[in-house]
């Protein structure tokens, strides 16, 4: 088992100790302006002044002599502004100096009397205070320009060093490492895939106890390809296998790699996979490899920067020791645009699909998502993870996100039903544009549009139940009409898509029917696109079309094949035949909704006033309302 790596002191270490280095400098120059304060005061300077100056400035009331002590033929002095205690007997000084003898020892003495009478008390000695502060902003007006000279190039140093190793880190990877200090994510966090769960078990198992599979002499798997839709988990999947080996885990997406200078990638993916090695058994996590791994042609070429940085990828895979202990996981929506070198056994070994949850798996991933929320007794997830067919992890994520918001924005203590159903309708379709005011004649005609809908949906053999229909708009839509499935299916026949079809034209049919042919409006426009496309995939990629067509499909266009007359994977003639099936397709349609929605006029009729009183009808009133509803002759396909 690999130990934690040691987590590098990064910017925070650099951060703590500059601000030791700044106050370890202020410290110091504190300490020597202390020092030479101290030193003032107790060396402070001798000035020798003769005796006449002396009793000058003691009889100057603006002098600087505070006190004079005579002792015998010496005296002691005393500055204004200090307190210095003596001694001996002090005969205060004010404005005269009261010892006259003193005072006129020389009076009246000139020529060589006075000199005799100065040599005999030549000088006075005493000391002057020294100002501190003054020696002190010396210093400091001395030092401070040298201080700023230091650090201006200290600085541009700095600024130097900075320039020159971030020019050298461009070949550094750029992977997080997750090692002991984070997080951990085992397959406990993971709900849902199970599949895919067992086929990483053993990976995990490996990591955590190699020499039971070298005993055999079986090699440690090179690599693992996670495939599967947007929001399915593969990052996740991914994190909780180093969680579940406890191995240092290095995470970075293809994207990372790519730089405008030429060798960078390559360069980083060698730093990647060398500090993979230091710290083996460790995982490296490539998210979106594709963005890197995409297949090369001629048209590329050995200098393009994509492909050497694809090139070195190989070459790292490939190359690794038996008993280096680094496995690579990568992540990818788009495994038909991944290089076939990268795909073979040897470097990415297995395949596992990260799917999109099942029904049951989705009720598991919603209480990972709910769990920790405040909710009331009343939320259903079961009936939530029903409505949610074809949602990813991500997306059911959302939807518990959004719930706890809408009840924060209601200001409820705790999520109810309610919050739930309306996250779900705000994540599926948009939220309610409560702003938009549609007048009578609108609300009318988007009433019967639904209920066209419903009404066909409802009849329909092999289409799912009616869930909800609501003439509230939503998103893009004037109003919206739900069919959930009862369960999940993995496969249509032509059958449930030619209902799909029908019920799609319903809306554009009610309208024909109560409006008029020629008033039919652009509210149906979003249905149109949605059978044209549907009934072009059933001819050009499900083999549904007709004799000529059936059991024929046809290579997408990144599939790299195109005529030169259509520009597409298929002939000019080809293309007239598939647009005839689309057209045939969709005209069935509308003719099968048309007998519907004739036969069952008065249940369209009852619905559309209903949707006129109520707006929204859940599934329980729509039962109520279509169980009259019968199912024509002339509309069965069988």
């Amino acid at each position: 088992m690999a130990e934690a790596v040691k987590k590098p002191a990064g910017r925070n270490g650099n951060k703590s100790n500059t601000v030791r280095s700044v106050l370890f400098a202020f410290l110091s120059m504190c300490m020597i302006m202390f020092v030479i304060a101290n030193f003032s005061a107790n060396n402070a300077q001798t000035t020798e002044v003769p005796i006449s100056s002396v009793i000058q400035r003691a009889n100057d009331p603006e002098g600087n002599i505070q006190k004079i002590t005579v002792l015998g033929d010496t005296l002691e002095i005393t500055l204004k502004g200090e307190d210095k205690p003596t001694e001996v007997s002090r005969r205060d000084v004010s404005g005269t100096l009261y010892d006259q003898g003193l005072l006129n020892y020389c009076e009246g003495m000139s020529g060589e009397e006075l000199a005799k009478c100065n040599e005999t008390y030549p000088v006075i000695e005493y000391k002057e205070a020294t100002d501190v502060w003054g020696i002190v902003l010396d210093v400091l007006f001395t030092i401070l320009p040298v201080i700023a000279i230091v650090i201006f190039f200290s600085w541009m140093m700095k600024q130097a060093n900075a320039a020159n190793s971030q020019s050298m880190s461009f070949g550094k990877s750029r992977a997080k490492l997750y090692g002991a200090d984070k997080k951990k994510v085992t397959f406990k966090d993971v709900a849902g895939n199970e599949a895919a769960k067992q086929d990483l078990a053993e990976i995990v198992d490996f990591l955590k106890s190699p020499k039971k599979y070298e005993k055999l002499g079986a090699k440690i798997p090179r690599g693992v390809l996670l495939a599967g839709d947007p929001g399915t988990g593969k990052t996740l999947m991914a994190r909780a296998v180093a969680g579940e080996a406890n191995v240092p885990f290095f995470s970075i997406s293809g994207s990372e790699f790519a730089e405008m200078f030429v060798g960078v990638g390559a360069s980083r993916v060698r730093d990647l996979f060398s500090k993979a090695k230091k710290n083996s058994p460790s995982i490296i996590f490539i998210d979106e490899i594709d963005a890197v791994a995409h297949k090369r042609d001629a048209r590329g070429g050995a200098g393009r920067e994509d492909e050497q940085t694809l090139n070195q990828i190989l070459v790292e895979m490939d190359g690794f020791d038996n008993d280096s202990g680094v496995i690579v996981i990568a992540a990818t929506n788009r495994v038909d645009m991944l290089d076939k070198a990268l795909l073979r056994p040897g470097r990415f070994d297995r395949h596992v699909n990260v799917t999109l949850p099942e029904r049951k798996d989705r009720l598991e991933i919603l209480k990972v998502h709910f769990k920790g929320k405040p909710i009331e007794a009343d939320v259903d997830l079961e009936a939530l993870a029903k409505k949610t067919a074809g949602s990813s992890g991500a997306d059911l994520a959302n939807i518990a996100n959004e719930a706890a918001i809408t009840a924060a924005r209601e200001g409820h203590k705790a999520i109810s039903n309610k919050d739930v159903v309306e996250s779900f309708e705000r994540v599926a379709i948009g939220p309610e544009r409560k702003s938009k005011v549609m007048n009578e004649k609108e609300r009318k005609i988007t009433a019967y549009h639904e209920a066209g809908h419903a009404v066909v949906g409802h009849v329909l053999p092999d289409s799912d139940p009616v869930h909800k229909v609501t003439i509230i708009p939503r998103g893009a839509t004037g109003g919206v009409t739900w069919f959930l499935p009862p369960e999940d299916r993995s496969y249509k026949n032509i059958y449930e898509l030619k209902d799909i079809l029908a019920r799609a034209m319903g809306g554009r049919v009610a309208e024909k029917i109560i409006f008029g042919a020629d008033a039919v409006t652009t509210g149906a426009s979003s249905d149109l696109k949605n059978v044209a496309s549907l009934a072009k995939s059933m001819v050009i990629e499900e083999g549904m079309g007709s004799a000529d067509l059936r059991n024929m499909v046809f290579p997408g266009e990144d599939a790299g094949y195109y005529t030169i007359t259509t520009g597409k994977p298929y002939s000019e003639k080809t293309a007239e035949m598939i647009d005839a099936e689309v057209r045939k397709f969709a005209d069935e349609a509308a003719v099968r909704a048309e007998k519907v929605l004739v036969a069952n006029k008065k249940v369209l009729d009852r619905l559309a006033e209903e949707l006129l009183k109520s707006e929204t009808l859940e599934e329980k009133e729509l039962e109520e309302i279509l169980k009259d509803a019968k199912m024509p002759e002339a509309a069965k396909l069988y």
